[in-house]
């Protein structure tokens, strides 16, 4: 059964292509431009990775992170933080993601961390 990725980003053109790079790579994928409803959006998907961008409407990736990382059963999810952002180290320590990879990124580079990051969701499990 293939990794479940569900990636949020506020930018319709990076969504599709990530999730087309991705679905080639075998991942089954799910999009969102916001994440008003992430709770719910989580519980139906049930992601093994989630890739977070910064700059999100409503609450932001850096809070999104947070608000995923306080929760018990949402912080066992591994996050990608992914940005443009010439701050994103530093954005992605204060958001406690567990990855990050700043834009644009390498193909090769996507794939190899949702594949680390999957690998930890499937041993923490």
């Amino acid at each position: 059964m293939p990794h479940k990725i569900l990636i949020y980003d506020d930018d319709k053109d990076i969504l599709e292509v990530t999730a087309v790079i991705l679905k080639m790579r075998g991942f089954d994928v799910a999009c969102r431009d916001h994440c008003r409803d992430m709770p719910a959006d989580i519980n139906n998907e049930k992601p093994d990775v989630i890739l977070m961008d910064n700059w999100l409407p409503d609450m932001g990736g850096v809070k999104a992170i947070q608000f995923l990382k306080a929760d018990p059963v949402f912080k066992k999810i591994p996050v990608i933080f992914f940005s443009a952002n010439s701050h994103v180290e530093e954005l992605s320590k204060e958001a406690g993601a567990d990855y990050m990879l700043k834009k644009p990124f390498e193909i090769a580079d996507l794939q190899e961390l949702v594949n680390k990051a999957a690998e930890k969701k499937s041993i923490n499990n």
